[in-house]
C-alpha cells in the first residue's frame, strides 16, 4: 500500500486544486521563456533570412534596425565597385500606422531594392513575391491584410500580392515588404500644401542670393518640383546590404568599408548583437525577473501546502512512528507527494500552454530546452518545498499519539 497515494485520495480535492494553481504558475514561466525566445527570434529574423555578410550604415550609428541611419541611394554603386563585394543593395526600414477596414494597422516597412530583391527569400505562405517596381507589397499574416487587398499609403494605394508568416519586428509589428522606391515613397510623404510651402519657401531664400536676382530662370526651377533640382539628391536609404564574392577576404573587405569616413560596417553577428543587446535587453531582464519571482512563488505555495498537509497527518506519523515504522518511510510519504504535485502542476503547463500560448498576441516559442529546463526546476523546487513538511514530520513525538 503506498501512503503517499492513500492521503492524496484523503485531501484530494486541497491536491486537485493545488496542482492546478502550481500548474498555471508553471505555465507563466514557460510562457515567459516563449515570449523571450520570439522575441529573439523576431529581431533577427530580417538578419538571418536575407543573407547579407555585412550592413552598411550612417557612421556612429548602429542602424537599421536599433537606430535611424540616413544615407545616399547611390552609395550602393560605391560599395559594388569594392573588390571581393558580389552584391550591394539598398535597404529601407521604418514603421509606419495608418487606418485600414476600420481599425488601426501598424506595420514595420522593408524596402526592397527591385529587381534584383524580389523578396523571394520571404517565407511566403501565400501569393507571390514582388512582380513589379510599384504598387505592390509582400504583407505578414499578423496585419491581418488578404490577398488582393488594397492599402491606400501615402498617395499611392498598394495591393497585397503575397502572404508571409512569423516575420514581425522586435516590437511585435508585422512586417511589411516594399520596393525601395514604394517605401520611400511612404517615408517621405508630405501633403500637398507642405509641399507648397516649402516650393515657396526655396522660392524666398533663391530671391535673397545674388544668383536669384541674376538668373530668374534658376530661381523659376529651383521654385519647382525637387526631382527637377540636380542639386538635391534622392531620398535616403536605411542602409546597404552587402554579399561577399565567393573566397573574398571578410577582413579586408570590412577594413575597406571602415576606412570611408562616412559610413559604418556592421558584420551579421554584430547585427545580431546589436538587435539582442540592445533593443531588447531591458525587456530580456525583465521578463528574467519575473520567471524568478514566479518560481520563488510557486516554492513557497507548494511548501505551505505540503506543510498544511503534514499538519493534518501529525496523529497518523505519530501511530507510524510507535509502530517502529522508520524515518526513511514517513520521509517518502512527504517527498512522493511534493514530487507528484510538481509532476501535475508541469503537466497542467504543458497542456495549457499548447493551448493558450498560439492565442498570444506576441510568438511564443517554446523549444525542447525550455521544457527540460522547466523539468529540472519542478524537481527542484518539488524538493525543497518538501523540507518544511519533512522537518515538521521528523519532529512529532510517538507518544504524541496518546495526547
Amino acid at each position: 500500500m503506498n501512503l503517499a497515494a492513500q492521503d492524496i485520495r484523503h485531501n484530494l480535492g486541497r491536491f486537485a486544486l493545488t496542482a492546478v494553481g502550481i500548474g498555471l504558475l508553471l505555465m507563466i514561466v514557460l510562457g515567459m521563456s516563449g515570449i523571450y525566445r520570439g522575441m529573439i527570434d523576431d529581431a533577427l529574423v530580417v538578419v538571418d533570412r536575407i543573407g547579407a555578410d555585412f550592413w552598411v550604415v550612417q557612421r556612429g550609428t548602429r542602424g537599421p534596425f536599433a537606430e535611424i541611419s540616413r544615407l545616399p541611394a547611390n552609395l550602393e554603386h560605391r560599395i559594388a565597385a569594392v573588390p571581393g563585394v558580389a552584391r550591394a543593395r539598398n535597404f529601407v526600414s521604418h514603421s509606419v500606422q495608418r487606418e485600414a477596414q476600420g481599425r488601426p494597422l501598424r506595420m514595420t516597412v522593408h524596402g526592397l531594392a527591385w529587381p534584383g530583391d524580389k523578396g523571394e527569400w520571404v517565407n511566403l505562405v501565400a501569393g507571390r513575391p514582388l512582380a513589379q517596381a510599384h504598387y505592390e507589397f509582400i504583407a505578414d499574416a499578423s496585419l491581418g491584410l488578404p490577398l488582393g487587398e488594397r492599402v491606400p499609403l501615402g498617395k499611392d494605394v498598394f495591393t497585397v500580392v503575397g502572404i508571409t508568416r512569423g516575420m514581425v519586428s522586435s516590437g511585435g509589428d508585422g512586417l511589411a515588404f516594399f520596393t525601395v522606391a514604394d517605401a520611400q515613397a511612404i517615408q517621405f510623404d508630405e501633403s500637398g500644401e507642405a509641399v507648397r510651402l516649402e516650393r515657396a519657401a526655396r522660392l524666398e531664400r533663391g530671391g535673397d542670393q545674388d544668383v536669384g536676382r541674376t538668373s530668374p530662370f534658376l530661381l523659376q526651377r529651383g521654385s519647382g518640383p525637387a526631382s527637377g533640382i540636380p542639386a538635391l539628391a534622392r531620398p535616403m536609404v536605411s542602409a546597404i546590404t552587402v554579399k561577399l564574392a565567393e573566397g573574398a577576404d571578410p577582413g579586408r573587405v570590412a577594413a575597406t568599408l571602415a576606412g570611408w569616413p562616412d559610413v559604418s560596417v556592421h558584420a551579421r553577428a554584430d547585427q545580431e548583437e546589436l538587435l539582442v543587446r540592445g533593443m531588447i535587453d531591458k525587456a530580456r531582464r525583465q521578463i528574467g525577473l519575473f520567471r524568478v519571482l514566479l518560481v520563488i512563488i510557486s516554492t513557497i505555495i507548494m511548501a505551505l501546502i505540503l506543510y498544511t498537509l503534514t499538519l493534518d497527518k501529525i496523529h497518523d506519523i505519530a501511530m507510524l512512528k510507535l509502530m517502529g515504522a522508520r524515518n526513511g518511510m514517513i520521509i517518502g510519504l512527504i517527498l512522493q507527494q511534493a514530487l507528484l504535485l510538481g509532476m501535475l502542476g508541469f503537466g497542467i503547463a504543458w497542456l495549457l500552454g499548447g493551448w493558450v500560448f498560439p492565442r498570444f498576441p506576441r510568438r511564443v516559442l517554446i523549444t525542447p530546452a525550455d521544457l527540460w529546463g522547466l523539468g529540472l526546476v519542478v524537481v527542484f523546487i518539488s524538493v525543497f518545498s518538501s523540507l518544511l513538511g519533512i522537518w515538521k514530520a521528523m519532529r512529532v513525538e510517538p507518544n504524541k499519539v496518546l495526547s
